[in-house]
């Protein structure tokens, strides 16, 4: 079976967003020829992943997925070079996808933005292709809660219309949130169509990581590892930390691990902040995160308070955290909550900075052998529900299932 991927920010295992590639890998071994359509500028990197020249799109065949590289416009922020570059992709990409010989049997479109599961609805239509929706942000819901649209305002009503006809064309809905079949059904769709599909890891790339020994040197190393953006709420971590340092927590520190728009004013906070007690490094890629996560011994991340969580939360690096079997200070409200579930170490209610500080201390407080058992429950939860070769499976028996008869 033939399996085409419309991902705009779809990253080979170098980069950062590695999902698409790791799943249709999976495919790949299993038979099935999978091609991803990608942008050639990288969003994460803010800068180009791959260099085209005057071609509008190039070809490469990386571990056996094939990827077409589509030419876009680069940007710095979120302004209109942004949308023409998003533009830009969904059109090339569409062009590069109609003028292909091969006819895929299954087209999946990613939205991250809407655009591009649009291109992949039409590639769909034009090579007779089933179509699948996968949705790892919900938009405009998203933008309302971050406060960069009106929820009345004629964007918002057009993504939302935008949405609506993909989610209504689309064999089965992909989620990577949990819980939305409220939200599904309240765009006139069925939740049936849903099919909980979360990030996910490829635990191979974890075999450089350090055993943990539960934590016994000092100072205690908290690491956050994951994109620099408001989302992250990396704020409560700053505070967090200048709580500890005044009290005299000279046997805790953090490392702060990633790129992002953030950066540089974290970086510039922390230096008024005068935090001696947080160390920032560059972001690593996919195939050397396990090295990377091997310093650590234990993990943080966080969340914005916002209404978008009752959906619940699929954070890539959160899955990474998991596997890398240390424990987690996790600060949010989600309705789904891994580290709560898998009991894999500290859930805080957002906008908590003291309670923040407390849980970071109490995790400091337990014994090695505490801290150890915390994190091999996040690695067996993992394997239960986050591991790629699982849910690479059924997406497969789903495409199978709905194949059309020959």
């Amino acid at each position: 079976m033939r399996i085409w991927i419309v991902n705009h920010y779809a990253d080979p295992p170098d980069g950062l967003a590695t999902r698409s590639f790791d799943i249709g890998r999976r495919w790949v071994e299993k038979g099935d020829p999978t091609t991803i359509f990608a942008c050639s500028f990288s969003h994460y990197h803010m800068q180009p992943a791959r260099k085209l020249g005057w071609r509008w799109w190039r070809e490469e065949d990386i571990e056996g997925v094939r990827y077409v590289w589509i030419a876009a416009p680069g940007y710095r922020g979120n302004d209109w070079r942004r949308v023409l570059n998003m533009l830009v992709f969904s059109a090339l990409a569409f062009l590069a996808g109609a003028l292909r010989r091969e006819r895929p049997q299954v087209v999946v479109g990613v939205s991250v933005h809407p655009l591009a599961a649009l291109s992949g609805y039409f590639l769909a239509r034009i090579k007779g292709a089933r179509f699948f929706f996968e949705v790892t942000d919900l938009w405009p819901e998203t933008l309302i809660d971050f406060g960069r649209l009106s929820p009345d305002g004629r964007a918002a009503r057009w993504m939302r219309s935008l949405e609506r006809y993909l989610f209504r064309r689309a064999e089965r809905i992909v989620m990577l949130w949990r819980h939305t079949d409220a939200y599904v059904e309240s765009q006139g769709v069925s939740p049936a169509k849903i099919l909980w599909v979360p990030h996910g890891v490829e635990l191979a790339r974890y075999e450089e990581l350090e055993p943990y020994d539960g934590g016994l040197a000092r100072p205690f190393r908290i690491m956050f590892l994951g994109g620099f953006v408001a989302s992250n709420s990396l704020d409560a971590i700053l505070d967090a930390a200048a709580l500890l340092q005044e009290s005299g927590r000279d046997d805790i520190k953090f490392l702060l691990i990633g790129s992002g728009q953030e950066r540089e004013s974290l970086i510039k906070r922390a230096t008024a902040m005068r935090l001696r007690n947080v160390e920032f490094r560059p972001s690593v890629p996919k195939r050397e995160v396990g090295r990377v996560m091997g310093e650590a011994d234990a993990f943080i991340y966080g969340l914005r308070d916002l209404p978008l969580y009752r959906f619940g939360i699929s954070l890539n690096k959160l899955t990474d955290y998991l596997a890398a079997g240390r424990p987690i200070v996790f600060f949010g409200r989600s309705s789904y909550d891994p580290v709560r579930d898998a009991e894999a170490g500290f859930s805080v209610p957002p906008g908590d900075t003291k309670g923040l500080a407390d849980a970071i201390e109490g995790l400091v407080a337990l014994t090695p052998q505490e801290r150890m058992e915390m994190g091999e429950r996040g690695r067996r939860y993992l394997l239960e529900h986050h591991n790629i070769p699982g849910l690479a499976d059924r997406l497969l028996e789903v495409f199978e299932a709905t194949r059309a008869p020959a």
